[in-house]
């Protein structure tokens, strides 16, 4: 899943993760004013400033270090297009990458990865 791709390559810990279900995820949601009954992209919060789909997912690569940050490079595409491959991927995501039966839940040397786990938001 992409919150075990993020854990595993935050090296820095820069991210902070929220499953949308969760009352952190639904929180953020509602604070941004979205829906809180779809689950069909990744969010990304930056400086009060919400992002999603193709958007959200270039700051978090652009996060990583290399040689993820060198797909930042696909900014150069227009949004929407960027956009319609993001969703195409989206929607074959298991296809793609495989479903995992359980949820993440936070390495032992990750303490905080996750948004409520230390009582903070």
């Amino acid at each position: 899943s992409w919150a075990r791709f993020i854990i595993r390559h935050d090296g820095d810990r820069r991210f902070r993760l929220a499953p949308m279900q969760s009352d952190a995820g639904q929180a953020v949601l509602r604070h941004f004013g979205l829906p809180t009954t779809t689950f069909d992209t990744l969010l990304v919060v930056e400086a009060r400033t919400v992002y999603g789909k193709s958007e959200a997912f270039l700051r978090v690569v652009a996060g990583l270090g290399w040689p993820w940050k060198a797909l930042v490079m696909l900014r150069v595409v227009p949004r929407p297009l960027r956009d319609w491959i993001y969703d195409r991927i989206a929607r074959r995501r298991y296809r793609l990458f495989g479903r995992h039966a359980c949820c993440v839940s936070p390495p032992p040397d990750h303490p905080g990865r996750f948004l409520g786990d230390d009582g903070r938001h």
